[in-house]
């Protein structure tokens, strides 16, 4: 449901949202460089409290129900960011990027991300608005995404080169250096495009497929747009520090595939129920609601966010180091 929240509460948290996001991308713009473990963990930790207090301000403003689904919302975005984290280490290692320009390469990638979202939730809401019909898409698309984790069908290990980057490779002149990480260099009087123009582009393109995911999942929790972009929001804050704070640690959460296969599943039956109950089709029980489709509470929701998430951390930590131990 959309919430009625204060609109001046949506305007001053939006706002000061976005000037914390551009102000941590400006400093990786002024001061490019690789931060410590130390640094990043503190980064982390900053904007995940920050997130927690935001959910306690949404309940004080708003009640329970915007609150509940804006942490659930949160803690789903910010899994699927995390095995997002993935792809972005085999682009860095595929195109052998050097580690002191990754930070500007996941800032464009998070500029881009947040691009692409705004765009993907407005267009959203607009359609589900009108036709409640989509959330059949949307939970069928789910479920078919659940299903390629549990097979195994979107390892990140197996990137390719997408058809635009490699009309990329044939259309501009491109040199093998990456000259400093800028975007064109000069060689014996030739202007080029280094390497990290292709870089860009495999991040951007990447991340139309991460919005198709994440934003059906975070529809499936809440329909309200103004908590839809916060927890997008949200979770592309530390993006960029928890990538240099997992480092070789995401080779660690083995079972986290099985985790966003759990979650998304369960979201999108969350989807095709919550479309049953307010079916419109004529095909479909005649036009009306399906009585016996139930309503899946948020907390329900939160429930299976977290168990999933918790018991896939252990699992892969358990499981690493019994290999560790056998190693030895």
């Amino acid at each position: 449901m959309v919430h009625e929240l204060p609109t001046w509460f949506e305007v001053a948290a939006l706002t000061a949202m976005g000037v914390l996001l551009v102000a941590d991308l400006l400093v990786v713009a002024r001061r490019p460089h690789v931060p410590s473990m130390r640094e990043s963990a503190l980064w982390v930790a900053f904007y995940v409290a920050l997130a927690v207090v935001f959910g306690g301000v949404l309940w004080a403003v708003g009640g329970q129900a915007p609150a509940g689904e804006f942490v659930a919302g949160w803690l789903t975005e910010y899994s699927l960011s995390v095995d997002n984290l993935f792809v972005f280490v085999i682009i860095m290692t595929r195109f052998a990027v050097p580690r002191d320009y990754q930070q500007r390469v996941l800032m464009v990638g998070i500029i881009v991300a947040l691009v692409l979202r705004a765009a993907f939730i407005l267009a959203g809401a607009a359609v589900i608005e009108r036709f409640v019909w989509v959330f059949y898409l949307f939970g069928a698309f789910l479920i078919y995404t659940a299903i390629k984790l549990l097979r195994g069908d979107d390892d990140p290990e197996e990137f390719e080169e997408n058809a635009v980057i490699r009309g990329l490779r044939r259309v501009l002149p491109l040199h093998t250096a990456y000259d400093d990480g800028r975007l064109r260099t000069v060689v014996d009087g030739k202007r080029l495009f280094t390497p990290m123009v292709v870089v860009f582009v495999a991040i951007g393109s990447t991340d139309v497929l991460f919005a198709l995911d994440s934003i059906p999942a975070i529809f499936g929790l809440t329909h309200d747009p103004f908590i839809v972009f916060s927890t997008n929001l949200f979770a592309l804050m530390g993006l960029r520090q928890l990538y240099f704070l997992l480092g070789g640690l995401l080779e660690r959460l083995v079972y986290l595939p099985y985790a966003l296969a759990t979650i998304l599943g369960f979201i999108g039956l969350k989807l095709i129920l919550e479309a049953l109950h307010a079916n419109q089709l004529s095909f479909i029980n005649g036009g009306r609601g399906v009585a016996w489709a139930p309503e899946i509470p948020i907390w329900l929701s939160l429930l299976v966010i977290l168990g999933s998430l918790a018991i896939a951390t252990v699992a892969s930590l358990m499981r690493t180091r019994a290999r560790e131990s056998l190693a030895d």
